[in-house]
């Protein structure tokens, strides 16, 4: 077999001659180099696409770990904020009693002073306005809106206090005859007992008696004698049904052994103003009702005090 090769080192070609077992072997050779050639590209191509595919596999890993990790920031910012929101419903609700009791004591004081509800009424917002700045134009973030309430908050509890400055000067001025208690707690029947030492009509023993006690007849009307708001009423240890009334300025009366209670916890009312209808509950030998008069906490003789009038 002859070989011509063709090179630039020589001007003409260079003929090699190779025996059969020599060709056989070179073919051989050529044959294996291009084998080996072919087998070492598809590895170098096999482990590119294989190192493709881990790369691959970690890129989705790493962006499933982001995605999880983002679902939780959320879980948990809505977390804090509900917790926000919970705690601002707590505190609106809070002021809305504040306002609320500011309202009925508004309301007590216009009636008792007998001012005209046109130009004073806690049922209406108060006359106000003007022109919008461009800052309340704006959307307030969660930081202004805290702000705001605690401001609101602190307003209410400075209007609280005048408030109640408000009903202590009219309690000692022209309003002081509605709150001093005065007259009988009944429109009918008679004193059955008076205060002070007494035989006790269970015992028979000499004992206090803190009070006055009103006989009538069952059902019969029970009023109370000042102006004030209710502060105990129901079952009371030794009294039965009681209703007690807080007229302010140190002044409390208690109504004792009731049939029916009329006015609940909280209400205001007017002096005259049935409240109850005489029974015998309680502590209590037969239809009456047991008035006391306490001043700073302590019981007073009723009796000046049913003698007085408005």
């Amino acid at each position: 077999m002859n070989l011509i090769l063709f090179t630039k080192c020589h001007d003409r070609p260079v003929s090699i001659q190779l025996s059969q077992p020599r060709c056989i072997a070179t073919i051989a050779g050529i044959v294996l180099l291009l084998g080996s050639a072919l087998m070492m590209t598809g590895y170098w191509l096999g482990g590119a696409q294989q190192n493709d595919k881990q790369m691959d596999a970690a890129v989705i890993q790493t962006w499933k770990q982001r995605l999880v990790e983002q679902k939780q920031a959320l879980q948990d910012t809505r977390e804090v904020t509900q917790a926000n929101i919970n705690a601002l419903a707590q505190q609106v609700g809070q002021l809305q009693a504040h306002v609320l009791r500011m309202e009925a004591l508004g309301q007590r004081l216009t009636e008792m002073a007998k001012l005209d509800k046109g130009e004073f009424n806690f049922d209406e917002l108060p006359a106000q306005g003007g022109p919008a700045s461009a800052t309340d134009l704006q959307s307030q973030n969660s930081g202004d809106l805290l702000r705001t309430l605690d401001e609101l908050s602190l307003q209410i509890d400075d209007r609280e206090q005048q408030l109640a400055v408000l009903e202590t000067f009219l309690m000692h001025s022209n309003l002081q005859k509605q709150i001093r208690p005065a007259g009988r707690p009944i429109r009918k029947g008679w004193m059955s007992s008076r205060f002070g030492k007494r035989s006790d009509p269970f015992t028979g023993k000499k004992e206090f008696h803190s009070g006055m006690d009103f006989a009538g007849k069952l059902g019969s009307d029970v009023i109370a004698v000042a102006a004030g708001v209710v502060t105990w009423s129901g079952d009371r240890w030794g009294y039965g049904n009681l209703v007690e009334i807080d007229h302010g300025n140190g002044y409390v009366t208690r109504y004792g052994h009731n049939s029916k209670i009329l006015v609940k916890l909280g209400d205001s009312v007017k002096p005259d103003q049935v409240i109850a209808k005489m029974g015998s509950s309680g502590r209590s030998t037969g239809p009456h009702v047991h008035y006391e008069v306490l001043l700073n906490n302590r019981p007073v003789n009723p009796l000046k005090y049913t003698r007085a009038s408005r």
